[in-house]
């Protein structure tokens, strides 16, 4: 069984996106970035809400950059996609397919049967299927922005294991928890 990764770039005071909607206050560094390499190279699956989607599919078509851009690139062209969208018409990548309507079920039977890790991504749909989620990988930059759209979902509630930690030299903080069952 695949375990179901949520993973987010985060603001210290736990927002993935500030009041505006701008997360430019995230951007890693090279070494963040092969982080998130790192990190997404387990992945099998990515199922992400539209406006994520849209964001992500930059990399399907990035040009040239550096060697840590473009290997993340490989990554993410490598995975499977699902978009959960109800106005998407047709996907802008490869290996992607629209869920029209996404239920807990749904995702069960796809950990249930998948051989490689599955990421859920974008707060709204994390937060329908938290109870699901077996790790949770913050990337929290030391920034706080006061308000925007939330990481976590209000109200979730889970008990914790630190599974890994990071610091970088910018001032970012990797942290790895597991989801006690």
């Amino acid at each position: 069984m695949a375990r179901l990764v949520y993973t987010a770039f985060t603001s210290l005071d736990g927002f993935i996106s500030d009041e505006e909607g701008n997360f430019d206050w995230a951007m890693p560094d090279e070494h963040v970035h092969q982080l998130a390499n790192d990190l997404d190279r387990t992945i099998g699956t990515h199922v992400n809400g539209r406006k994520l989607y849209e964001t992500m599919v930059y990399w399907e078509t990035a040009p040239p950059d550096n060697p840590i851009a473009d290997q993340y690139g490989a990554i993410w062209r490598a995975a499977d996609k699902v978009v959960v969208s109800r106005t998407l018409d047709e996907p802008a990548s490869a290996r992607t397919t629209i869920l029209r309507e996404f239920t807990t079920e749904w995702l069960e039977n796809l950990k249930n049967s998948a051989s490689r890790d599955i990421a859920i991504g974008g707060p709204t749909l994390a937060a329908q299927a938290f109870d699901l989620i077996d790790d949770l990988h913050l990337v929290v930059f030391p920034v706080i922005v006061g308000g925007g759209t939330r990481y976590l979902p209000s109200g979730a509630a889970a008990r914790l294991t630190l599974v890994g930690s990071r610091t970088f030299d910018s001032g970012v903080v990797y942290l790895h928890y597991r989801k006690h069952r």
